[in-house]
């Protein structure tokens, strides 16, 4: 058998006793036919094996490093890819710069031709930045940003800068937005603090940047950019500081403006001249670091007096009345109306003394009585209103407590039942049986525990009698009395039972306040109005008032002895406290546990009415509508009348009832057995009396009929 020999090159070189192989030639043998050399010379010594020669270590770790690297930057791309779709998904177009909507500006004027009021979001002229003086530009790039002509909408060295000095001094003492980022917030973006919108802000800062220049990015900046007051824009804030257009302004009043960036309210003029100025020599230390004004300029700017600033309304001062106002305005000229001018019927004066004697009675009696709030209105007798106080602090919550408040009216309710009962036959001196009263587990009392048997309606009226007003109700029918509230503009739902009688059906005060306007404007019926005339700012008249068309609610005899019922209480009866120098006639309301107390009135020029309470329901100190709500009605109307000549009432002249006592009907006697000895058994919480059943449709179809037509 013969054996096949591995080639010289795959033999090893020597044998090794520790390296296995196949079995070479044997000595001095033979190379067989694989290339030996037959002569049997000495063997030719085996090629030697060439050993790999070993990586470097440190070129090893370099090799993992850049494959680390490579893949972490696979990875940061992947990422960074997905979070740019995150945060532009739904990021706003930058096409929208030129078109971003803006509520439209609302300038209200009072009856004096003053303004008193501004609503919306820009107020003054647009201005393109070249028409601004060049010390206001310098100033706003000298505070706010000073490489805005050199970065890409986002400024790396600012925000650098500004996070080395939020380190430094623990806390926030500086931002590294540019105004190109503030644009962009100001556009397109929520106020929100979180990473989502800040990125969205700096990429659509870099874009308005590549689509738009400087300038143009300074214009719409500063046309939109909210300086305190209210006012949105340059120019506005000019106006309304300084009484001049952004064009005028000077070195001086140029940093008070831009000094504002920083906090609108806080350095706001009208809120702190002493804050203002100090910021002002903050920017304009910064105009002079930046070589934008020397120290010369700087200095007289320093020293320069300063133009006293146009004084912002108080606070609160007209503001519920501007807010009812601008709630009515799509009703007249439609919800896609531009910028206004609203002229109204609105007093200043007059509000500003409302104002202050709501104040003092809050913060004096009123804090000893446990009342923490009130309303208040006047308004002419045929509904213009002249004043309005919806609460005693607009700027912690404008919730207006005049004209959104339901509230039970208590006994200032009880005109509606005693006018039902005059139209229905009944005169000033027919009587009414005052004594206990009880139908089912209601059992109403008079609030001084008293009975007085019969008594004339005038006089029961006068006292705020309610057994004898339930008694009267229950004899007219309360069908009737609540459409008498319906003719006097109550539109609240009413109670369908005694108890409505007693005012346990919630109204607003503006809606109350009408209702007694209609008396005091002879019966024709009132609609309260703010409103006189709308314009556009062009001058174009688009709504004017050409008055009332709601017609006579109340005829004119009904009126007169309205007014000589309404004269008892304060001559003689519950409100007297609140009898002016001229004829006075009112009615006060109290409603159960001294919840809401009301004073409501009027004289031949002007109507009032006061509510006094607690948001939450809250119990006040034994305050009836006699009390503080009369006195503060007295304090506020004799204000009003501050200058008028008095003037009579129709029927407090001296007229002749037009029914007398021998004529009138007089109410019969409940069914309902009473105690022998006369006591009041009051039910739980005062519980009123089951509702009635609706009249059925056909019960009485004609009488129906008669109804619609005549009003009763």
């Amino acid at each position: 058998m013969s054996t096949l020999n591995a080639p010289k090159r795959f033999q090893p070189a020597a044998a090794s006793p520790a390296r296995r192989g196949p079995p070479g030639p044997p000595p001095g043998g033979n190379g067989g036919n694989g290339g030996g050399n037959g002569a049997g010379g000495p063997p030719k010594e085996p090629d030697k094996e060439k050993t790999p020669r070993k990586p470097s270590p440190r070129k090893t770790w370099g090799k993992r490093i850049l494959s680390g690297l490579i893949v972490a930057g696979i990875w940061g791309v992947i990422v960074a890819a997905g979070t740019m779709a995150y945060v532009a998904h739904d990021m706003p177009s930058i096409s929208e710069v030129a078109s971003a909507t803006r509520r439209p500006a609302i300038t209200l004027v009072a009856l004096d031709g003053t303004e008193f009021q501004r609503l919306g979001d820009m107020r003054g002229e647009t201005l393109d930045v070249s028409e601004l003086p060049p010390h206001f530009v310098n100033a706003l790039i000298a505070t706010e940003d000073r490489r805005f002509f050199s970065h890409f909408g986002v400024d790396p060295v600012g925000i650098a800068r500004a996070a080395y000095s939020n380190y430094r001094a623990g806390r926030t003492v500086q931002g590294g937005s540019t105004l190109t980022q503030q644009l962009a917030k100001n556009l397109f973006l929520t106020p929100d603090q979180n990473f989502k919108r800040k990125a969205q802000e700096a990429l659509l800062a870099v874009q308005l940047e590549a689509t738009y220049s400087k300038e143009q990015i300074l214009t719409a900046y500063l046309n939109r950019v909210y300086l305190g007051a209210g006012t949105f824009g340059v120019d506005a804030a000019a106006r309304t500081y300084f009484n001049k257009s952004a064009r005028d302004l000077t070195l001086r009043e140029s940093a008070i403006i831009v000094g504002l960036l920083k906090a609108p309210s806080r350095y706001a003029p009208t809120a702190s001249l002493n804050r203002a100025t100090q910021r002002m020599g903050v920017v304009l230390r910064a105009m002079l670091d930046e070589g934008y004004i020397n120290q010369a300029q700087f200095d007289a700017a320093m020293a320069a007096p300063q133009a006293p600033a146009r004084k912002a309304s108080e606070d609160g001062d007209g503001r519920y009345f501007a807010g009812w106002v601008a709630d009515q305005l799509p009703a007249f000229v439609g919800a896609d109306h531009g910028d206004l001018i609203v002229y109204t019927t609105f007093d200043p004066g007059l509000q500003r003394q409302a104002e202050q004697r709501v104040t003092e009675m809050l913060r004096g009696p009123g804090a000893e009585a446990k009342v923490n709030q009130a309303a208040a209105l006047v308004m002419t007798p045929e509904g213009a209103i002249r004043a309005m106080i919806g609460g005693r602090d607009y700027s912690s919550s404008e919730f207006n407590r005049a004209t959104q408040a339901l509230r039970q009216p208590g006994s200032a309710f009880k005109p509606i039942v005693y006018l039902t009962a005059l139209e229905e036959g009944w005169g000033e001196y027919s009587t009414i049986l005052d004594a206990p009263y009880r139908k089912a587990k209601w059992n109403p009392g008079n609030y001084d525990g008293r009975f007085r048997g019969d008594v004339t309606l005038r006089d029961a009226l006068a006292h705020s009698l309610n057994t004898a007003t339930i008694r009267l109700a229950e004899a007219v029918g309360i069908d009737n009395v609540r459409h008498t509230a319906k003719r006097l503009g109550l539109t609240t739902p009413m109670r369908r039972d005694l108890s409505l009688a007693l005012g346990t059906s919630e109204v607003t005060l503006l809606d109350l306040t009408g209702a007694y306007a209609t008396l005091a404007n002879g019966g024709e019926a009132v609609i309260p109005y703010g409103i006189l005339e709308i314009r556009d700012m062009d001058g174009g008249i688009l709504y004017q008032r050409q008055g009332s068309s709601a017609g006579f609610a109340v005829a004119a005899p009904h009126v007169e002895a309205m007014n000589r019922l309404l004269a008892g209480p304060v001559t003689y009866g519950t409100g007297k406290a609140a009898m002016l120098d001229r004829p006075t006639v009112g009615k006060t309301g109290t409603t159960q546990d001294y919840k809401d107390a009301w004073f409501m009135g009027y004289t031949a020029d002007l109507v009032g009415g006061v509510w006094l309470g607690n948001d939450d329901g809250a119990l006040m100190k034994k305050v009836t509508g006699g009390g503080l709500p009369a006195k503060l009605w007295h304090a506020i109307m004799a204000d009003a009348h501050q200058g008028l000549p008095p003037r009579n009432l129709p029927g407090l002249g001296g007229s002749v009832p037009a029914v007398d006592a021998a004529t009138a009907p007089v109410a019969a006697e409940p069914a309902a057995e009473l105690p022998a000895d006369g006591t009041v058994v009051q039910t739980a919480e005062g519980a009123p009396p089951p509702e009635q059943p609706a009249p059925s449709e056909g019960g009485d179809p004609i009488g129906d009929l008669l109804r619609r037509l005549t009003g009763r």
